[in-house]
Formats: C-alpha cells, sequence, structure tokens
C-alpha cells in the first residue's frame, strides 16, 4: 500500500442539485490509502500491460500512448511530467505529437518552439462547426498563401528527432519540408527615398517648388487630405530618382517525402533539433492537423491532445479528429474530459452517454487500442462552492467500467475528492480559480498518474514469474 495524504473523499449522485453520497470517508483527518495497484479494472489494459512488458524485456519497438483533454492537457504539465517518467524507465521512442498553438495564438508546450513568417487562420473544436477541417490535434491551423514558412525548433536533446510525420485532413500532400535554409543576397534599383523636415513658416508650395514637384504629388506621397502641415513633421518627396538597395531572401531546398496511409513523413540516419514547413506549391489551401516527432530508439512516445474549454461533445463533432488517431498508432488512449462538462451542469446521464459515444468512435477505428478513463479533478464553482458533478462523473465512471472495458485511474480520488480542493489550493497545488491547478499541482498529478501506471505494471509482472 501506498500513503497518499490526508484527504476526504467523497462520492455521490447529484439529485436535484443535491449530492446524495453513496461513498465516503468521514474526517478530514483520515489518511487515503492508494492501494499499490492505481489503476482499476486492469484486466481492460491487459495488451498494453504486456507490451510494456515485452518493451522492458527486449529493448525494441515503441509504444505510443496518446492522453486527451482540455485545458488541463493543451498546456502538457501533467502530461509531460508523465511522458518523462515513463522514459526514464522504459526509454525515450520520441517527443509524440506536436502543435504550432503559439501560431494559434493560445498556449501549448513549451519545448518545442513554433515560429513563422505570416499570421495563420484557425478553427478549434470548441467552436461552432463551419466546414473547417479540424481533425487530430483540436485545432486545424489554416493559410492561403504560397510563401508560408513554419519554423520547428526542438529546445531539448532529448526531443531531437529522427523523423517527422505531417497531419493533414485526408492525408493531402499540402506541405514541404526542409532541413536548411540559405540566404541570397542581390541588389536591386529602388526609388530614392527622400524626407523633409517641416519648419516655422513653411507651407506645402514652399516645399514643393524647393524639391521641383507639385503640390499635388507632394499631398498624395503623404497622404494629405488638405494643405495644412505642422512644423516638427517630417514629409516624404517624391523622386524619380533610383538609388541601389541590397535586398536578402530566404530559399529552401525541398526534400522527398514518404506516404502512408495516414501522413507524409521524412526520415533520416543524423537526429535533427529544427526543421522547417513549406507549402506544396501546387496546393493553395493548406492545413495543418498535427505534426508528430520521433527518434530511432526505442521506447514510450507519449502524445497529448487538449483544447481549452473542450467537451466530449466537441470531440465527437468532429470524425476526424478519430480518423486521424490512427497516425499515432496507440497502444493507449487516456481519456481525461468532465470539468468542462460539470460548468454546464450536464447531468451525470448525460456527460456518460457522451463518454460512452467517444469511446464508441476510438474503437470505430479499430486500431486494437486500449482505454483507460481519468476521473475528472476536484474543483469548485465560484472558488468557494464544491462541485458535486464531478463527484457524479466519477462514481458513474467507476461504476461501469468492467461493463465497457475500460480501466480506471480515479484522479478524483488521488486529489482529495469533493472536499480536497482547499487543501490543494493552501498546499499551492491549485490556481486561484479553484478550478485550475499550478504547475506543481499538474506535476503532483503527472506523478500521481506514472506511480498508478507503474505500479499496476509492476502487479502484472508479479504474475507472469
Amino acid at each position: 500500500m501506498v500513503l497518499l495524504f490526508a484527504l476526504p473523499k467523497l462520492y455521490g449522485q447529484v439529485v436535484d442539485s443535491t449530492l446524495v453520497v453513496t461513498d465516503s470517508i468521514e474526517a478530514d483527518t483520515i489518511p487515503i490509502i492508494i492501494p499499490e495497484n492505481g489503476i482499476q479494472n486492469p484486466m481492460a489494459i491487459s495488451g498494453f500491460l504486456e507490451k510494456l512488458y515485452k518493451l522492458e524485456k527486449t529493448h525494441s519497438g515503441k509504444i505510443n500512448i496518446v492522453h486527451i483533454g482540455d485545458s488541463h492537457i493543451q498546456a502538457d504539465l501533467m502530461t509531460n511530467r508523465v511522458r518523462k517518467t515513463l522514459q526514464a524507465a522504459f526509454g525515450n521512442g520520441g517527443r509524440g505529437l506536436v502543435f504550432p498553438h503559439s501560431l494559434a495564438k493560445t498556449n501549448g508546450s513549451w519545448d518545442i518552439r513554433f515560429s513563422s513568417n505570416g499570421s495563420w487562420e484557425n478553427h478549434r473544436i470548441v467552436s461552432p462547426v463551419d466546414g473547417s477541417k479540424v481533425g487530430l490535434s483540436g485545432i486545424a491551423l489554416m493559410s492561403r498563401r504560397d510563401d508560408f514558412v513554419i519554423e520547428l525548433n526542438a529546445k531539448e536533446p532529448d526531443n531531437f528527432f529522427n523523423t517527422i510525420k505531417i497531419i493533414t485532413p485526408g492525408n493531402e500532400d499540402t506541405f514541404n519540408i526542409a532541413t536548411a535554409k540559405r540566404t541570397i543576397s542581390f541588389e536591386s534599383n529602388v526609388p530614392k527615398t527622400i524626407t523633409h523636415k517641416i519648419r516655422n513658416g513653411e507651407a506645402l508650395s514652399i516645399i514643393a517648388d524647393k524639391y521641383n514637384v507639385s503640390i499635388a504629388q507632394l499631398k498624395k506621397a503623404n497622404g494629405l487630405k488638405n494643405d495644412r502641415i505642422r512644423a516638427g513633421k517630417t514629409l516624404k518627396i517624391p523622386s524619380s530618382e533610383m538609388q541601389k538597395k541590397k535586398i536578402e531572401r530566404s530559399e529552401f531546398i525541398p526534400l522527398p517525402l514518404l506516404s502512408d496511409n495516414d501522413t507524409h513523413f521524412y526520415v533520416t540516419e543524423d537526429r535533427l533539433e529544427k526543421i522547417y514547413l513549406l507549402p506544396n506549391k501546387s496546393e493553395d489551401n493548406c492545413t495543418l492537423n498535427g505534426i508528430v516527432l520521433e527518434n530511432d530508439e526505442p521506447g514510450i512516445v507519449y502524445h497529448n491532445i487538449g483544447v481549452n474549454g473542450a467537451k466530449l461533445s466537441d470531440y465527437n463533432k468532429y470524425p476526424m479528429f478519430f480518423e486521424q488517431l490512427k497516425a499515432l498508432q496507440p497502444d493507449l488512449i487516456v481519456v481525461a474530459l468532465g470539468t468542462n462538462e460539470s460548468f454546464d451542469k450536464m447531468r451525470s446521464e448525460d456527460y456518460m452517454a457522451q463518454l460512452e459515444l467517444f469511446l464508441g468512435n476510438i474503437r470505430k477505428q479499430e486500431t486494437g487500442t486500449e482505454l483507460l478513463v481519468a476521473t475528472p479533478s476536484p474543483s469548485m464553482f465560484r472558488r468557494k462552492i464544491p462541485n458535486i458533478y464531478v463527484a457524479d462523473y466519477a462514481q458513474k465512471i467507476l461504476n461501469v467500467a468492467t461493463e465497457n472495458n475500460y480501466a480506471v485511474w480515479d484522479m478524483y480520488a488521488q486529489l482529495g475528492g469533493l472536499y480536497g480542493v482547499t487543501r490543494n489550493y493552501r498546499q499551492g497545488l491549485m490556481a486561484g480559480d479553484r478550478v485550475h491547478y499550478s504547475k506543481a499541482g499538474y506535476e503532483r498529478q503527472g506523478d500521481l498518474l506514472s506511480e498508478a501506471i507503474l505500479a499496476t505494471f509492476r502487479n502484472y509482472k508479479n504474475t507472469k514469474q
């Protein structure tokens, strides 16, 4: 048994906005004891555990874990902790799915830096359906330019890669890649720039005469609607004279891409830290759904997918999201959604219907993946009212886990249950809104999930002895 910390745990069912308690620990001083086997109904992920066993034994192959959620997952604080822990135990198979969130003007992972030479349009699963091709990352990034460049820079050596996979709607061949750029310099003749600082007493007519131009030309060059000017301001003087100007531009040499049913990809023997995405000139509309980075080592590839404000129903609106999951070849999918449903005060029956639809949409892809559902984390309404809805969701998730063939990681209980929020906040684990967690809080969640997976794996190994 593993001792966590002293926090109350409370489950129940919401009836007329009241929580009817079905499972509780009465006193705040009674410690929660987390079983060594931290995953409930582990038989539902026995195939995944067997793959871990073979990976540890043979040091060959890769195992792909996909963690899907909302704002708790988008920033990659919790999932990065799990990624690092499992890769330390089983090997680092690559960074996994990444997305240029900064180009979509939202937050994302800190360990991969993206930049571009222009602005991009985006559409997210939380927005009304408008025909945008939203897929694997929950955000579609779109451009009609034929000269864009996206630079991807893996900031840490652990994330350097030998393989890059590009995921697009319908696996369209809309992107090229390059590993290097060169700067070309040349001189060009351009109109000579002449400026004049207006002095006291000067009028447009005086300045026009001085430079042998008309008043109309002077007004047009400076966007003036009348003859009024002010001393101290600067005017552009139109000129027919030419001058030499040094012009620099970057040139990229596209590399040949391979393709399979789900991605276009590039493989190199040398490990890369930087790469450029360019438009395929034959296409006039490029949409990016995701990028996968892998190395040539065996081990864990841990993919995180999160969209701020997302609910199960948002993902369920987009069939392409589920279709593109195949590109990740998932061995285990972790589903962690429910916070936003609770703030909509969604009934647990409706939440479970959306969860079952979500899991069914995954299973329709026939990838052979197994499923681990995380109960929602405890939170509060308006920073003071316990969120009874997530308590209800957590109980319902546990009730039908065996029947619906998924494993459960009870994050709700491990973070203290219904009345754990105040204690977590006092310990610096939660943000001021009592909904989101601090960096330390998300890292604690990552540690708890990592230990739950590792403890379950240890128990599984004992059965092999």
